[in-house]
């Protein structure tokens, strides 16, 4: 098998000294996620030093160490382990041939990510490498860039940012062929203050376009003529997707196909393309549409891209599905645990309006960094929750407080302030045939609602 990094390459790409001669196979700096093989990058922290876990991730089976100190085992001595391992992901780029897409946008970076490595992990199997996780910030991205291949022919990379400047330094270092932005919502507006102000910390991610390069962008946006225009300054080609007349990849049409999908037939500049989705609901639609120019610019095969979606399943927090046996019955888990914004709990509750059950119940938390204007946007999720027929909510986290006053009879809800209440009263609110949308910013903790749910632990 042909390692990742050698000692030799380590020490080059870093200016480090190395110890011995060693291999590894992957790179972490999280000693809880070492495999055997492994490059363990020790980095000193905020809260914590990564020289502690040093012993912890040899018993683990690290194959090599990038420190700071002379250590007992097969290492790479640096300077400074932060700078080691962003030099050594800008290594990775530079020795690369692979074609780079990055992705950014206020929601649907992961779900597109995922999806477009399907695509193109099916058209090149074993060739097509990508971002774990949802490893989209200044360290995560490194990381990604240092577990690339050398002969991987694909790279896809999410990136994410909530202040202005941060993606126009990731993207310089991943320097991608195609730049994707998913959608501009409120999200961090705490740190922007306008959606357009976000817009245009989203169109850094064009900053750092490889020349030739390819821009892709919402069309149905109210900020595509923004993002057009900030594209346009480094980008050979502009390619726009959404639902709208005009879009170079557009949804001609698109229907649930009964299973928990959607059909649809896509016009993807001068290919006419019909598949299937294997999740629900307009977003998903429009990250497909993302994918499949993605794919047409890295030279991929459109009908590979078909047959992967179809054959996607949900990811844990982001529209991941569970039938859960309880007494009577079952219930249905829609988990979208992992995140939330305005927009994305929108589109998500029309979803669950779709859905046919006994009942339908969401279990909705905070949603954070929304900034002075967080209680209407919290109070504006009142609507869809109505028009959706959700009969019971559970909202969890102190936000949530204006949205509970707008449900006053309208909706039945409960008020709680954190996820361990709400695990709490799950056994008296959850019952057989129910379908539960479980959907909050990451911080407040709703994937322990969801887990408990699925393991029936309530």
């Amino acid at each position: 098998m042909t390692p990742l990094w050698t000692a030799r390459a380590i020490a080059a790409a870093t200016g480090g000294t190395a110890s011995a001669d060693f291999t590894v196979q992957g790179v972490a700096f999280d000693s809880r996620e070492v495999a055997k093989g492994d490059l363990f990058i020790a980095m000193k922290g905020e809260a914590t030093d990564g020289h502690k876990f040093i012993d912890k991730a040899i018993a683990a089976g690290a194959a090599g160490i990038v420190c700071e100190t002379a250590i007992d085992h097969p290492h790479v001595r640096v300077a400074d382990s932060a700078a080691a391992l962003n030099a050594l992901g800008i290594a990775a780029r530079a020795r690369s041939h692979a074609r780079i897409v990055g992705v950014t946008g206020s929601a649907g970076k992961t779900g597109t990510k995922e999806a477009l490595f399907a695509a193109l992990d099916r058209f090149r199997p074993g060739k097509a490498h990508r971002s774990v996780k949802s490893y989209n910030n200044h360290v995560g991205v490194p990381l990604s860039l240092a577990r690339m291949p050398g002969a991987a022919d694909f790279g896809i990379f999410e990136m994410g940012m909530n202040h202005a400047g941060e993606l126009a330094a990731l993207t310089r270092m991943v320097r991608p062929h195609v730049a994707i932005v998913t959608t501009i919502a409120p999200a961090h507006m705490e740190y922007f203050g306008s959606e357009a102000a976000i817009a245009d910390a989203k169109g850094e991610i064009f900053e750092g376009l490889e020349p030739g390069g390819t821009a892709i962008i919402p069309f149905d946006s109210p900020h595509h003529a923004r993002l057009r225009a900030k594209a346009e300054q480094h980008a050979a080609h502009v390619v726009s997707f959404g639902f709208g007349e005009g879009a170079d990849v557009r949804a001609v049409d698109w229907l649930p196909d009964g299973q928990g999908g959607s059909l649809v037939t896509a016009q993807v500049q001068d290919a006419l393309l019909c598949f299937t989705i294997a999740q629900a609901g307009a977003h998903w639609v429009s990250n497909a549409l993302a994918v499949l120019a993605a794919v047409k610019a890295v030279g991929g095969d459109l009908p590979a891209a078909g047959l992967a979606f179809a054959e996607m399943g949900g990811l844990a927090g982001r529209g991941a599905r569970h039938r859960v046996a309880v007494p009577g019955g079952e219930i249905r888990v829609i988990d979208e645990s992992y995140n939330a914004n305005p927009a994305s709990m929108a589109a998500t509750i029309s979803l669950l309006g779709d859905e046919s059950a006994g009942r339908k119940v969401a279990i909705l938390g905070s949603m954070k960094e929304l900034g002075p204007d967080g209680a209407a946007y919290h109070e504006g999720l009142a609507a869809p929750l109505v028009a959706a027929g959700v009969q019971f909510a559970l909202l969890v986290g102190e936000e949530m407080a204006p949205l509970a006053k707008a449900l006053e009879g309208r909706v039945d809800f409960e008020h709680v302030p954190a996820h361990a209440a709400a695990t709490a009263r799950l056994k008296d609110v959850i019952r057989a045939g129910d379908v539960v949308l479980v959907k909050g910013s990451n911080s407040v903790g709703l994937s322990h609602v969801v887990t408990a749910l699925t393991n029936g632990d309530y």
